[in-house]
């Protein structure tokens, strides 16, 4: 895992809504009916190794699903750049987004609501090689089989709608489609969250077997930590749109360094450790519309100061592959550990 095949570069995001015709009229008297802007990215810069999956972690609402997004080809980033093995992977034209490669797929939460209904699972694997000419036509039904029994179905199976299958089953049929497109890089978004746990462990496994195989790179968004710990050799940390602690999962999980990861794992119920009760992150998560001033997490850490209110802090190296964004740790004071 030494040379980038996937770069994020200085990534912004925003999403405007404008104003409906009630809203604009009332806002003549108020002063307000004006545009209303998300800062849902801003400025996240990363780096994915070939053969590595990072993990991708934060609360509802930080911005790592819309960062997946961008990744994938689904959204086109507002400022910065994101590039596979140096190319652009999407651009916008005339308010469209033109994906221009299919070498990233996405895998989402939800198999059923990205599954097509009304087509076979066959067809919908076969859609996609099809139209990019990736199989020829003459092998397009053998490949099919192929993948299905990649993903632990049967062929026969090509057959059924995918309300014939359960949430595990489709969560399968979904990785196979993302599979046949021969991808470089996998973005799966919460793709165990709507599962039962023994399900999720099904899945799980059946992706570390396929990274194991295919030397998949992977882009693994999560809510669950002891799932990130799992699968994932890298962690990123997101809060409100920003990056603020990247580290390989082994040092992470052994010593965060960010007050908010410090937060972040604090508030998992753990069994088995002795600790009778967890603690929940105080405060409120800020409104993306209107985002503090200087560190984002400021309103809610027990350690900001006068600086962490002005100035936003930058990602600065701490070495072994870790990189903070904190003022605590770039004015050289040290947090102690166990601290939250």
């Amino acid at each position: 895992m030494t040379d980038p095949i996937l770069k994020i570069d200085a990534v912004s995001k925003r999403f405007t809504r404008m104003p409906g015709l009630a809203e604009r009229m009332i806002g003549k008297f108020t002063g307000g009916g004006k545009p209303v802007v998300v800062h849902a990215l801003s400025d996240v810069s990363l780096q994915v190794m070939k053969g590595e999956v990072l993990g991708v972690v934060g609360e509802s609402g930080c911005g790592k699903s819309t960062l997946g997004r961008v990744v994938a080809g689904i959204h086109a980033p507002s400022s910065g750049s994101v590039t596979l093995n140096g190319q652009p992977i999407a651009d916008q034209r005339g308010g469209n987004i033109h994906k221009r490669t299919t070498q990233v797929q996405m895998i989402h939460q939800d198999p059923f609501a990205s599954l097509n209904p009304r087509m076979k699972v066959g067809e919908t694997l076969a859609e996609g090689p099809r139209h990019h000419d990736i199989i020829p036509a003459r092998d397009v039904q053998a490949r099919i089989r192929e993948l299905l029994e990649q993903v632990g179905l049967e062929g026969a199976y090509a057959d059924r709608l995918p309300h014939q299958f359960s949430g595990g089953q489709r969560q399968r049929v979904a990785i196979a489609r993302a599979l046949a497109m021969q991808p470089e890089v996998l973005v799966l978004d919460e793709a165990v969250a709507s599962l039962d746990v023994s399900i999720q462990a099904q899945v799980l496994n059946l992706f570390m077997d396929l990274r194991r195989d295919l030397g998949l790179t992977a882009m693994f968004i999560s809510h669950d930590l002891s799932v990130v710990r799992h699968v994932c050799d890298r962690v990123a940390i997101m809060y409100l749109g920003r990056l603020v602690e990247l580290a390989p999962a082994d040092r992470l999980y052994a010593d965060p360094r960010h007050p908010y990861t410090r937060a972040l794992f604090a508030s998992v119920p753990t069994v088995g450790t002795g600790r009778g009760r967890f603690e929940t992150i105080k405060g409120e998560i800020p409104s993306p519309i209107d985002p503090p001033s200087g560190c984002a997490f400021h309103p809610r850490c027990p350690f900001a100061g006068p600086r962490c209110l002005v100035q936003v802090p930058e990602l600065g190296a701490l070495g072994q592959g870790r990189t903070v964004a904190c003022h605590l740790n770039d004015g050289g004071v040290e947090l102690q550990k166990g601290a939250a």
